[in-house]
């Protein structure tokens, strides 16, 4: 296992290096001046020069990023054109809440997906089947925006349930925090939970249909622990294979979904970033969001080795 780890790690680096070099390139290709967009439209071309310079714009792009990726390295994000404080401390007011969704919706999805995949994996077929593998297709098909319209106007509207755009800090109030990401985590985990459904149905049926579980129907093990104990769990190992591209996918549908309950996460950071030229900030973004992805893999690839032990390096 040690192994797995060190070879998963090695692996994060590049990868890290690469999308460094891809956000910085990026941002730079982008037209216009983040001096020009700080100072508005009536600045005279001798007033954006000097603040580039202030700013360090004036020197070359490889200089810059060497620099940037130094201080990321030391985990430096930069300081914002704007704020005008270090991108590290706007990243950690926003992180939790959008974290908070994302492991939320990722809960929702793999009850879902997993519990509507298990089940109409043994019942191939069935009535049930087609009902639930329908709607599967329904959780794909309707927008996150407005699947997070529709909760808050039964769940926080109508029944007042939970509250209406609420965001409490879980260090502040655990059980309000709790309340206030319960449908922001649904809006994201029907999706989610749709593609981890479809996959675990075809996993299930391709793993109930193996000579192995006929030998072991015909030696007298009984349906249920041959569903519970060999055609579920080797069923989830291509599951837990694909659940880091659906974690990916959470993060960025989460930006989506901030948006419409009024979480102060990275979304709306990313936006009002990108629109005011706020590069440091919309890299600090990128770079803290690949890190996630790459952390939640590095997980998943250690519960597949447990799984699997043939998916371990030698």
């Amino acid at each position: 296992m040690g192994k797995l780890i060190a070879y998963r790690l090695l692996f994060a680096v590049p990868q890290l290096l690469i999308i460094s070099v891809v956000v910085f390139s990026l941002t730079y290709l982008i037209p216009g001046s983040p001096a020009a967009a700080i100072l508005g439209t009536s600045a005279t071309p001798e007033a954006i020069a000097q603040l580039e310079a202030q700013m360090g714009l004036d020197r070359p792009p490889v200089e810059r990023f060497v620099e940037w990726f130094g201080g990321l390295l030391h985990g430096d994000l930069g300081t914002s054109y704007r704020a005008g404080i270090p991108v590290t401390d706007m990243l950690a007011q926003r992180v939790p809440a959008t974290v908070s969704i994302v492991l939320g919706g990722m809960v929702v999805a793999l009850l879902l997906g997993v519990g509507a995949g298990v089940f109409t994996g043994t019942r191939p077929g069935t009535v049930a089947d087609r009902v639930v593998t329908g709607g599967t297709v329904l959780g794909l098909a309707i927008p996150e925006f407005w699947l997070g319209l529709l909760l808050t106007t039964v769940f926080a509207v109508k029944l007042g349930w939970v509250p209406i755009l609420a965001w409490t800090p879980f260090t502040d109030d655990p059980l309000g925090w709790l309340r206030g990401i319960v449908l922001p985590s649904l809006a994201l985990g029907v999706t989610g939970g749709a593609i981890i459904a479809r996959q675990t149905r075809a996993a299930t049926v391709s793993s109930l249909a193996s000579p192995y579980i006929d030998t072991l129907t015909a030696a007298g093990v009984p349906r249920r622990v041959l569903v519970t104990r060999y055609g579920v769990k080797n069923a989830l190992v291509p599951v837990l294979a694909s659940a880091g591209v659906t974690f990916a996918i959470l993060i960025g549908v989460s930006f989506v979904v901030e948006k419409v309950f009024a979480l102060p996460g990275l979304g709306s950071l990313m936006l009002t970033s990108v629109i005011g030229q706020d590069f440091p900030v919309v890299q600090g973004i990128v770079m803290i969001t690949a890190l996630m992805v790459i952390a939640v893999n590095l997980l998943l690839d250690i519960g597949y080795g447990l799984i699997n032990p043939q998916a371990r390096p030698q």
